[in-house]
């Protein structure tokens, strides 16, 4: 081998390392997926890291579950892939992303846990703005005690207003404020049968888990934490059967909750939507949703004051 073609192929070699690193670094972050499935739009989320040098790894949520680890995101040819073993889908196989960067987007396809293929796109995650020592507005209830005025249900409606208490008495629908909303402080008090189980979607992304949990250790996806993100830092769950109450404070993506009158998460970032988020239009405003379709659970005194910008 001459000195020209050795001095070629170290060039090529060292291009295609250049040209891997740049589309590694352009890779990292936060990005908010559309699923395209079934003739709806499935909302998911991705997040890109790096492990060592030059090992890409990553964080993933579906439609539905916790935020699930991703070992390995390969990237060849400015193409990357990973793998997702099933959480709570059905099939055996997993779900396997294909994808590419193209002006700043992501787009590929998904290979679901049934053989089946669809198409997805990504957006980076939007940089929430947040507001130091914010002006608050004016409270608003959003339950008046009466009926669900204000609130739409996901499907078929379940919840009923009886002596002033909001109900779902089965697993049925979420139900959803009208009004969308950035920043705020939220109010909500509920109470849950044994072993009960539902949700407070803030935007319609982030849930906060509501949960018969107490006793148990804390963790992201019991009682007051971010579902599958933020674990709590105390877990004050009280008896199935007695009235709680969060007070929730979100600015951007940065969350405060106090449970039963404990702070137990104070201003931490929310990574990206959870499980059952009705988007992942972050950067958007979005609805309170309470979820319903878990089982049995109880609502009173939801209220809700936004930031004045």
């Amino acid at each position: 081998m001459n000195f020209k073609t050795f001095f070629t192929l170290i060039t090529l070699f060292l291009f295609s390392i250049t040209i891997y690193s740049q589309t590694a670094n352009d890779l990292l972050g936060r990005w908010d997926l559309e699923i395209s499935k079934d003739n709806s739009t499935l909302p998911s989320w991705l997040e890109v890291k790096k492990s060592g040098h030059k090992t890409l790894v990553g964080r993933f949520v579906y439609a539905f579950g916790s935020a699930r680890p991703v070992a390995h995101i390969k990237l060849k040819d400015n193409k990357f892939s990973l793998a997702i073993p099933p959480q709570w889908e059905d099939g055996e196989i997993d779900m396997k992303f294909e994808g590419e960067l193209i002006n700043g987007k992501l787009k590929g396809t998904m290979r679901y846990t049934d053989g089946k293929m669809y198409n997805w796109t990504g957006s980076k995650a939007p940089q929430l703005p947040h507001t130091e020592n914010p002006t608050w507005g004016a409270p608003t209830v959003l339950f008046n005690g009466k009926n669900i005025d204000g609130w739409h249900n996901s499907g078929k409606n379940s919840w009923v207003v009886e002596d002033g208490i909001l109900k779902s008495k089965k697993s049925g629908s979420n139900l959803i404020t009208n009004q969308k909303y950035t920043d705020f402080k939220l109010h909500a008090e509920f109470r849950y049968a044994k072993d009960g189980n539902s949700g407070i979607y803030l935007r319609g992304r982030y849930e906060v888990q509501v949960a018969d949990n107490k006793g148990l250790s804390p963790d992201d996806i019991l009682f007051g934490g971010v579902y599958g993100f933020l674990t709590p830092n105390e877990m004050v769950a009280k008896s199935a059967g007695e009235w709680q109450a969060y007070d929730i404070t979100l600015i951007g993506n940065r969350v405060t909750i106090v449970a039963n009158g404990k702070t137990i998460i104070n201003d931490q970032i929310i990574p990206g939507i959870t499980g059952g988020a009705l988007d992942s239009r972050e950067g958007e405003p979005g609805p309170i949703m309470l979820q319903g379709d878990h089982g049995p659970v109880d609502y009173r005194n939801i209220v809700i004051t936004p930031i004045m910008k």
